[in-house]
């Protein structure tokens, strides 16, 4: 495999950096239902990316098979569910709470790794699996004392970070043999349709929202999808389903930063706690489930 033309770990934390944007901006806009909000980051997600796609890659298409098509339609179909998942958890529950549960993702994607591509398990990966899940069930308990709908949030959140991990299983396979800008185009296409028949189905409005929250939806559709997904997207080439979904631990921290900001969110101390322990966990998890890098970085790109 020839060497990338930069840093894939690079790519991550550029990624990382930008999806800690994502949640403040979900909670900016609050009058619009969670599935819509998703809808419209990703529909002028596809809509920015169109022109250059007609123009540079149309050609691509002609190459998918049948069985990359496959996998990217349920790639599209578990981002949908990913945002609306996450999203909704944002209306029952705060900002830390449902970002660090999000970033369980490296143990569900570790598990799919395991039955999926056979990978096994080292004594430290799952005893720093059960310190995670210690820490999530303090911030689920913590929330729980506030309200039980808090608790409903931290659910959803779970619910998300399997579904993106299962997002990027799917992808991982498809994107060793296709084109960044295809692949990302045909997945975000696919997720937006899914998105555009779920909100049909639960008759939210498509429009009348105020003009701040059209703004919002695209610096969604920019910063955490472009500068975030695709960056993930394009690491998937040269990295792990596993390696980029241990760099998202970051983000809990940009976003709770953002939150108490911008949101003035105060984190409890079960938040505190449980998401101190479920990071220290994913970081011990990161050290005992280290594999010997797939890539050389040369000299020039470090």
């Amino acid at each position: 495999m020839r060497l990338p033309p930069f840093n894939p770990y690079l790519a991550v934390v550029i990624g990382v950096l930008a999806v800690s944007t994502s949640a403040v901006l979900v909670k900016l806009a609050d009058q619009a239902p969670a599935a819509m909000i998703a809808n419209y980051r990703l529909l002028f997600a596809v809509i920015l990316m169109a022109p250059y796609i007609l123009i540079k890659h149309r050609h691509e298409f002609q190459l998918i098979n049948k069985k990359d098509w496959i996998l990217s339609i349920l790639a599209g179909v578990f981002l949908a569910s990913h945002f609306i998942l996450w999203f909704e958890s944002l209306n029952y529950t705060s900002v830390a709470s449902s970002v660090v549960l999000v970033t369980l993702q490296p143990i569900f994607a570790f598990l799919g790794t395991y039955f999926f591509f056979q990978e096994r398990f080292s004594p430290g990966a799952v005893i720093s699996m059960v310190i995670a899940l210690l820490g999530s069930f303090i911030i689920s308990w913590g929330d729980f004392q506030i309200s039980g709908m808090a608790l409903l949030g931290d659910i959803l959140a779970i619910l998300g970070a399997i579904a993106v991990t299962t997002y990027f299983l799917m992808g991982q396979q498809v994107r060793k043999r296709l084109s960044l800008m295809t692949y990302t185009f045909v997945v975000y296409g696919i997720s937006s349709i899914t998105l555009i028949i779920y909100n049909i189905f639960l008759q939210n409005p498509f429009f009348g929202y105020p003009v701040d929250h059209w703004w919002i939806f695209i610096v969604l559709a920019i910063v955490p999808t472009f500068f975030g997904h695709t960056m993930f997207n394009w690491a998937l080439k040269w990295l792990s389903t596993s390696t980029i979904s241990m760099g998202i631990v970051f983000e809990p921290i940009g976003a709770s930063i953002l939150a108490y900001l911008i949101l003035g969110e105060k984190v409890t101390w079960s938040q505190w706690l449980g998401g101190t322990i479920i990071i220290f966990g994913l970081f011990l998890f990161i050290m005992s489930t280290t594999r010997k890098p797939k890539v050389t970085i040369s000299e020039k790109s470090r």
